[in-house]
């Protein structure tokens, strides 16, 4: 069987965080199409566990849904001074404390996702962090307001499955981190 193979990818238009792409795809058989394409440079996302057993949370507004979600703390890599991308561990510790105050010294992988593979490129890594240190004050960026709150991983899934929690990556690491539990890992 012939490939679906990909003969040109033209920059439509770029933004803060993502570009968006017109790409000129050779079908089996020959024939061309044109699929759209966001390319994004990457996230990194922690579930961030009390020692009581309670989850963080961060309320904020999101523009896209034009409404505030519930969310673990998240957010877009940055480029280091050579160019290059950093790496997913210490920018998920990053967020973590500039989104709620909470600090740790060490976090594990939990899952990776692709959070929209029909037209996105956007990896996410999401780290556990049960060793948090009590928080400080927030650090967050002048055009970023951001709640907090924690809560039983009960109440957590109870509000995936009554759709109140519909972020990907969220729903994602929450039930991964249950699966977790569950298996006594």
């Amino acid at each position: 069987m012939d490939e679906i193979r990909r003969l040109k990818r033209e920059v439509i238009a770029r933004g803060a965080i993502t570009a968006y792409c017109k790409d000129t795809m050779r079908l089996p058989g020959g024939g061309i199409a044109f699929y759209d394409h966001v390319e994004h440079r990457g996230a990194a996302a922690i579930v961030p566990v009390r020692r009581d057993g309670r989850i963080i949370l961060v309320h904020q507004y999101r523009n896209s849904l034009e409404r505030e979600t519930w969310e673990i703390p998240a957010g877009g890599l940055n480029r280091n001074p050579d160019g290059t991308i950093e790496d997913t561990k210490p920018a998920a510790i990053r967020e973590l404390w500039e989104e709620t105050g909470y600090e740790t010294e060490d976090a594990e992988l939990l899952i990776s996702i692709y959070t929209t593979v029909a037209f996105c490129n956007e990896k996410i890594d999401i780290y556990l962090a049960t060793d948090l240190h009590d928080p400080g004050a927030q650090h967050l960026d002048e055009d970023e307001y951001v709640e907090y709150r924690d809560f039983s991983l009960e109440e957590l899934k109870e509000m995936i499955f009554q759709c109140k929690i519909q972020d990907s990556k969220t729903v994602a690491a929450i039930l991964a981190y249950a699966d977790r539990i569950r298996e006594g890992k």
